[in-house]
């Protein structure tokens, strides 16, 4: 008997503890009371969140890291390039590891002038003259759909070497054919 005393009072002292840290807990509860969590991400959604703030370059470096194993340091690159906590990157990671993303362009919202491009050109109440030569050969065009702005982003289209576009552009913003629209292009590039 005398051989369990030494047990007995161990156990009793150990479930004193444990009662006391109980209580202890609850009363810091009841002292801090805890604002209502908001409901967590799933990981898909999370997955989903993380890839759209990378570019392309950066979500396949950091999916590279994550097929060869090494998660701490795409954890890190992660990190980086968002400047989240290393909590939240390392949740992210987690994500985008279980439920692998697509890269998805980010298309920038178009400006009105963008839209009004993609309906029919703007008529302006004055004529525009472009004219362009090269040599003897001279060609001109004159639109009321024509302004500074749009003569210019078609020079610039045609001088960066995609005159298909800029012949495009400009018969969109004239009343000349595509044969036409090329001729002039072409005396454009410098």
């Amino acid at each position: 008997m005398e051989s369990l005393v030494v047990p007995v009072l161990i156990l009793l002292a150990v479930v004193a503890g444990v009662t006391v840290a109980y209580r202890a807990g609850r009363k810091r509860k009841a002292a801090h009371p805890s604002t209502p969590a908001q409901p967590a991400a799933t990981s898909q959604e999370l997955a989903r969140a993380a890839a759209d703030r990378l570019s392309e370059e950066e979500h396949r470096r950091l999916y590279a890291l994550i097929a060869q194993g090494q998660a701490m340091a795409a954890i890190k690159l992660y990190y980086e390039i968002t400047g989240e906590g290393l909590r939240a990157s390392r949740d992210a990671v987690g994500a985008l590891a279980a439920h692998p993303q697509p890269y998805r362009r980010h298309e920038p919202p178009q400006s009105v002038q963008e839209e009004d491009d993609d309906d029919e050109p703007q008529r302006f109440p004055y004529r525009y003259r472009a004219i362009a030569s090269k040599g003897d050969v001279t060609r001109e065009v004159s639109s009321n759909m024509l302004n500074d702005e749009i003569y210019g982003r078609i020079r610039t289209l045609a001088r960066s070497g995609d005159t298909e576009a800029a012949a495009n552009a400009l018969t969109r913003h004239s009343d000349i054919s595509l044969t036409q629209a090329r001729e002039f292009i072409a005396l454009l590039d410098d």
